[in-house]
C-alpha cells in the first residue's frame, strides 16, 4: 500500500518508514500536518494514514477532523502516539480514526494492524458493490449468488458469509472477525456457529481443490479461502 506517515520526530519517522518499506509498502513521511495536506491536495493517492497526535502546527486530532469533515477523505487512519489516556483514544475514534496504537510501537504488531485495517477497509468498500470472482457472481441488490450463471440456494446468513469470504479471498480471517462482520456480534454466540456455517457453505459452493478452491481451517484462528485458478482479486460488476 501507499502509506502516509505524519510524525514530527525524525527518529520515529525513519524507524517506522523503514519498517513499512521493508514490508513492501511505499511510505512517504511528513514532519507536520501542513506538509501532508499540501501534498494530499496535489496527489490524493494514499491508501492509509499513520498519524501522530503531537504535531508542531496542529494536533493530529485537528488534522483528522479536517480530513473527515472538510475534505471528505475516507482513507483508513491509525493514530500512532504517546498519548495513552482513555479520553484521548475515545476522542480519536469518535472523530473518525480507525485504529489507535500507543508508542512505543512494536514492529510486528504495527504491520499486523495495518494489514488488518486494510482488509476491513477493502471489505467496507466492496460491501455495497456487486462482485465477480472466478465462476461466482454476487448480486447485492437481490442478495443472490450465482455460480456459472446458475443461482444457488442460500440463506441470508450464508449469503453474507459467502460475500465476506469471497471479498477477502487470499487473506486469513479470524472467527472473531466473522462474528463481528457477518453476525454483527462480538462474543455473544459460540464460534462453533461459524464453523457449522462454513461447513455448509463449503458444500453448497463446492469450495474444493478439484473445483479450483481451497477453503482451509487454521487451527485456533479462523479460515482462509484461496482461488487456485486465474486472477486472485475480486472485480466489481
Amino acid at each position: 500500500m501507499k502509506i502516509a506517515l505524519v510524525e514530527d520526530d525524525p527518529l520515529q519517522r525513519k524507524a517506522v518508514s523503514s519498517w513499512l518499506n521493508e514490508a513492501g509498502h511505499q511510505c512517504q513521511s511528513f514532519a507536520d500536518g501542513h506538509a501532508f495536506l499540501k501534498h494530499s491536495h496535489e496527489h490524493n493517492s494514499y491508501q492509509l494514514l499513520l498519524l501522530d497526535w503531537e504535531l508542531p502546527d496542529q494536533s493530529g486530532l485537528e488534522l483528522l477532523r479536517r480530513l473527515r469533515q472538510e475534505m471528505g477523505l475516507d482513507l483508513p487512519v491509525m493514530f500512532l502516539t504517546c498519548r495513552a489516556a482513555e479520553d484521548d483514544i475515545v476522542s480519536a475514534l469518535q472523530n473518525g480514526a480507525d485504529d489507535y496504537l500507543v508508542k512505543p510501537a512494536r514492529h510486528r504488531e504495527l504491520l499486523a494492524r495495518i494489514d488488518a485495517l486494510a482488509r476491513r477497509h477493502a471489505a467496507a468498500v466492496t460491501a455495497n458493490t456487486d462482485l465477480q470472482i472466478g465462476p461466482f457472481e454476487l448480486d447485492l441488490h437481490s442478495r443472490q449468488l450465482r455460480k456459472n450463471g446458475q443461482p444457488l440456494s442460500l440463506t441470508q446468513k450464508e449469503f453474507s458469509l459467502a460475500h465476506y469470504l469471497l471479498s477477502n479471498q487470499g487473506h486469513l480471517i479470524t472467527r472473531q472477525e466473522l462474528l463481528e462482520q457477518v453476525w454483527q456480534q462480538s462474543a455473544t454466540i459460540n464460534t462453533r456457529t461459524v464453523d457449522t456455517h462454513i461447513s455448509r457453505l463449503r458444500k453448497k459452493l463446492e469450495l474444493f481443490p478439484e473445483q479450483g478452491w481451497h477453503l482451509s481451517a487454521v487451527y485456533q484462528y479462523g479460515y482462509r479461502l484461496d482461488w487456485l485458478e486465474g486472477e486472485s482479486t475480486p472485480s466489481a460488476l
